[in-house]
């Protein structure tokens, strides 16, 4: 699938997969369909004395950044002394830990957790010397039922084993890109020169700050595709699984990916080559990246699910149950199976 939109340019928002869809499926025709835990390890937290106030949420039907507004609205402090460690979605039933700049508060951390108990769930809380930070999560644990599954069960079955055994392609979700990539199309109409993230934490909460962070955005989006086009080639070629002559050194995870920078790509030989290829296709997002000092970046080319299970739950209803890295996606793995149609973008305006 491509899109084209108003500025001509047509973007494909939908990727090879590596064996083939063998089925479809409804996602989220309710939020409990999508249930996602954080997984924060011990190094990650320690309770005990501390500025920060961690608190461990259960939440429906609100997204992230919206709770982060709120905790800060009702801590009285700046949005920025809020954090968590990543983005977890509103159409889902989601648990997840955010921390408050609380200096010399602690005494009244109860009363404020009730208040907070007002509007979310409350698992846990801990103090920490320190804010949570994005990425610093070990990993999301999902439970997710699909309905209306139509496909050959033994055929299913096997395209899940597949799955647990080898992984599926590391694509980025196409929401990444927005609606018919026209978070693309705002890429390429960005000055790339313009693109200061220092300058737009400085001017948070201004227009300056709020346009500086779309722009992130956009720049974002730009560089997400274009590793989805280097993957898609490797997926078409057979090789999106095996490291190439040419892998960086430093990538010790297996087969991996560009993340553009300016430079362009780490790879060297016949894989740098492959990716020069691929991306100079595109010359009008490539120049986003000579006009910025973006480091290269790799990204693992798999997406590996742990702990991956699975139930029928009657004819066309499965419960599919693993964990991923942080900043893999969830529909990306099933996608690689299912042809999925997400029940929850008709409520998106409710």
């Amino acid at each position: 699938m491509s899109s084209q939109n108003t500025t001509g340019h047509q973007w494909r928002l939908d990727w090879p997969t590596s064996h083939g869809r063998v089925a479809s499926a409804q996602l989220k025709s309710v939020p409990e369909d999508f249930r996602v835990e954080e997984v924060l390890a011990v190094s990650e937290l320690v309770p005990g004395e501390g500025e920060h106030l961690c608190l461990c949420l259960e939440k429906k039907g609100d997204n992230t950044e919206f709770v982060a507004r709120q905790l800060a609205r009702m801590a009285g402090c700046r949005s920025f002394d809020v954090g968590f460690c990543g983005l977890k979605d509103r159409h889902a039933v989601t648990r997840q830990w955010f921390s408050l700049y609380r200096p010399g508060m602690d005494t009244g951390d109860a009363d404020f957790i009730r208040e907070v108990a007002g509007h979310w769930r409350v698992l846990a809380s801990a103090r920490a010397p320190r804010k949570l930070r994005r990425g610093e999560h070990s990993g999301n644990r999902f439970v997710i039922v699909l309905r209306s599954v139509e496909g050959p069960r033994a055929e299913i079955d096997e395209a899940l084993n597949r799955l647990g055994e080898q992984g599926a392609p590391n694509y980025f979700g196409p929401q990444r890109f927005g609606r018919d990539g026209g978070n693309l199309d705002r890429a390429l109409q960005m000055d790339p020169s313009q693109l200061n993230r220092r300058a737009g934490r400085a001017k948070r909460g201004s227009r300056g700050g709020r346009d500086g962070s779309k722009n992130v955005l956009y720049f974002s989006a730009a560089r997400s595709w274009l590793f989805n086009e280097v993957l898609a080639t490797r997926v078409s070629d057979g090789s999106w699984n095996t490291c190439l002559p040419g892998e960086p050194a430093e990538s010790a995870v297996g087969p991996t990916g560009p993340m553009w920078g300016d430079g362009g790509t780490t790879a060297t030989d016949g894989q740098e080559a492959l990716e020069r290829d691929v991306v100079g296709k595109w010359p009008e997002l490539e120049r986003l990246f000579a006009a910025t000092r973006m480091q290269p970046e790799r990204r693992p080319l798999v997406v590996q699910p742990q702990e991956l299970d699975w139930e029928w739950q009657g004819g066309d209803t499965l419960l599919i149950c693993f964990v991923l890295p942080p900043g893999q996606y969830a529909t990306t793995v099933l996608g690689d199976i299912f042809e999925l149609e997400d029940m929850s973008l008709g409520r998106h305006n409710e």
